[in-house]
């Protein structure tokens, strides 16, 4: 990969209660972990892999990469792994969205160089509506220009070294990294996504990510997919 260092940053330290089935980064799908899944995807194309953990755990072995102690949020995990790497460009990755096309990585990594930051996304293709005060069917609210964002997200490392400080100065929490950025007016290039980057979040996820893995592991790629 031509251009300065990169490094893959994966905030993993969470406790994965709504899945319920302990640190959802162990959970394993078609016998190997979210996170195992996760790190094999971005190995081949970054310079290292560094994973922020609950305190007290370790990487398993056969897991390329490096472990630091995490934080008591996400946002405090991608801060101590910003301080974990002298990279030059970082990508944040969710380990619970194991299916990752290689050209998802390169693009957002190209973008990252280009614009500062770049996050991965998909149209948004259903029809949404606001909920109105009975809870019911409120307010329409056109899909047209909507994006759900997904991982992995790029950045130059002080780009997102500064915003993070800024944010935790204010007192700003955001869901994501790009958020971050976007609030201090950088521009976030939106680059296209996967819709097998979904996150395995509930316990249906669960059970999709476990059909994904029948085709994903047998090597079935969809027509146009240059994942070399």
């Amino acid at each position: 990969m031509s251009g300065g260092s990169v490094a893959a940053l994966i905030p993993a330290a969470g406790s994965g209660t709504r899945l319920g089935r302990g640190p959802k980064a162990f959970v394993e799908v078609a016998g190997m972990s979210l996170l195992a899944r996760s790190v094999a995807r971005l190995a081949p194309h970054v310079g290292e892999v560094v994973v922020a953990l609950p305190d007290g755990m370790s990487l398993p072995s056969g897991i390329t990469a490096r472990s630091i102690p995490g934080g008591a949020t996400r946002q405090d995990s991608v801060r101590r792994l910003l301080e974990a790497t002298d990279a030059e460009v970082v990508l944040v990755h969710d380990a619970a969205r194991p299916f990752l096309p290689a050209r998802v990585v390169w693009e957002v990594t190209a973008a990252a160089r280009e614009v500062g930051a770049a996050t991965a996304v998909l149209p948004v293709a259903d029809t949404l509506v606001r909920a109105g005060e009975d809870g019911g069917w409120g307010q329409y609210v056109p899909r047209e220009g909507l994006w759900a964002v997904q991982t992995p997200q790029g950045f130059r490392r002080e780009t997102l070294i500064h915003a993070h400080a800024r944010a935790a100065a204010e007192g700003f929490a955001a869901t994501d990294d790009a958020g971050i950025i976007a609030r201090l007016g950088g521009r976030v290039a939106l680059v296209p996504g996967d819709a097998r980057l979904f996150k395995v979040t509930t316990p249906g996820d669960l059970a999709l990510a476990q059909a994904v893995a029948a085709v994903w592991d047998a090597g079935v790629w969809d027509a146009g997919d240059d994942d070399a």
